[in-house]
């Protein structure tokens, strides 16, 4: 079949979600947890003209025209809630407006580390599998907050000394105020999150309501 000939038209490829498979019922790996995919297929586009520094003719003709079909998996993996990252501020060094800056403390560490092997050996041995051409499997470079959603800056407990949030998403020392976003949250898995935050600011929302009215807020 030729590809070259087929563009999008009408509803075109979308993307593709492949659930977590690793370590469901069992630990049977040499990490903890486990990752998803987000991917489909797609032609490159115009930006091939920018990237490849084209100017007048060349640059029209390469941007009009769609490039070659490609299909990518992208892992999205879950770092372990290690105690030891954290956020704090830096009271010896301040801002602009002579306030506190925040700093971040992290770590990719071995678990991680043998995930993303794990993720580049499995989405190339699945497109091999369905007959995909030229695969090649890559590992880019990661950072923190760079795929996957991470959060716990201000985490849910019953210790204030250890924790920002009390069980209904309450700080500690200051009872009305609430955070309901992924702050409360030390890793919200290998999956997009949003609908918990969602589930846990209505449940948040009703206990202010109760509380505000028994005037304790």
């Amino acid at each position: 079949m030729d590809t070259k000939n087929n563009y999008y038209h009408g509803n075109r490829p979308n993307s593709g979600y492949l659930a977590r498979f690793r370590n469901l019922k069992s630990n049977d790996m040499d990490f903890l947890r486990g990752y998803g995919y987000q991917g489909g297929a797609s032609r490159s586009g115009w930006y091939r003209a920018a990237e490849e520094g084209l100017t007048g003719q060349d640059l029209i003709n390469t941007a009009s025209n769609p490039g070659g079909w490609n299909m990518n998996l992208l892992a999205f993996g879950e770092i372990l809630p290690y105690y030891e990252n954290k956020m704090y501020l830096d009271k010896d060094k301040l801002d602009k407006w002579g306030m506190p800056t925040v700093v971040f403390e992290t770590e990719i560490k071995e678990n991680e580390l043998k995930m993303r092997d794990d993720m580049k050996n499995s989405a190339a041995e699945m497109l091999d599998a369905c007959g995909f051409k030229d695969v090649k499997p890559y590992d880019n470079f990661y950072s923190m907050g760079n795929g996957i959603h991470e959060m716990g800056t201000a985490r849910m407990g019953k210790d204030p000394k250890s924790s920002v949030l009390n069980k209904w998403n309450q700080v500690h020392a200051a009872k009305n105020v609430f955070v309901t976003d992924g702050a409360c949250m030390t890793s919200a898995s290998c999956v997009n999150p949003s609908i918990t935050y969602m589930a846990i600011t209505a449940r948040a929302a009703n206990y202010a309501i109760n509380e505000l009215n028994k005037r304790n807020l």
